[in-house]
């Protein structure tokens, strides 16, 4: 909790008591289901949830914005971020529905309103969205095949709408392989979190 706190000191006293209540449930759910590794669940707010919110140091989600967050997995990165932007909407999508439930379970319980969910495949989605989140789930040039048809045609942000992905390693090969016609941006997370486990760990942001 202090990680959020130190890097995020304008969360209202609501955000830090939802974010607060994420050890706790997270650790109830993970004992019955598996959804976050046995190492990471005492790490959850470095490894997770600040992890994910390295996205609200990239972009400033608007109010009334639509964010698909698929590949969920337990809800990273769109659950933190759902409590980060109360009035943007959420759609997480996995599909696992059993990770969903935790998902469902979690929002519950912190009284989460701008978060919903879908079992499904990512490529059998449809609906329009301003910005597409991701953790891990596959290689760019296949996340852009199976969401070039999800993006809004209208822009409401200072940027275009496009997919933004969290990733880690060397990932100049991965971004090479994208087509040229895409816009492709990398921001090393470590320009916002001192964290050792963030030097390594990047967001790449491509225009849809």
């Amino acid at each position: 909790m202090k990680l959020i706190e130190t890097y995020f000191p304008h969360c209202t006293t609501h955000q830090m008591d939802q974010f607060r209540q994420l050890q706790s449930v997270y650790q109830e759910w993970n004992d019955k289901i598996n959804v976050i590794s046995r190492k990471d669940i005492d790490q959850l707010y470095e490894r997770h949830v600040l992890h994910s919110l390295a996205i609200a140091k990239f972009i400033d989600f608007k109010p009334k914005a639509t964010v698909l967050d698929f590949g969920t997995g337990g809800g990273f990165p769109g659950v933190p971020l759902a409590i980060m932007y109360p009035e943007t909407q959420f759609h997480l999508v996995d599909s696992i529905n059993k990770k969903l439930n935790v998902v469902r379970e979690v929002s519950t319980a912190i009284s989460l309103t701008n978060l919903t969910t879908e079992h499904s495949r990512v490529e059998e989605l449809t609906g329009a969205y301003d910005f597409i989140v991701c953790r891990a789930v596959a290689q760019l040039s296949q996340l852009l095949k199976w969401t070039g048809h999800l993006y809004k045609e209208e822009m409401v942000h200072g940027m275009p709408n496009g997919l933004i992905a969290l990733k880690g390693g060397d990932l100049k090969q991965e971004c090479a392989a994208v087509p040229t016609d895409y816009y492709v941006e990398q921001t090393a997370i470590s320009s916002y979190f001192k964290e050792e486990f963030f030097q390594s760990k990047y967001i790449i942001y491509v225009q849809a």
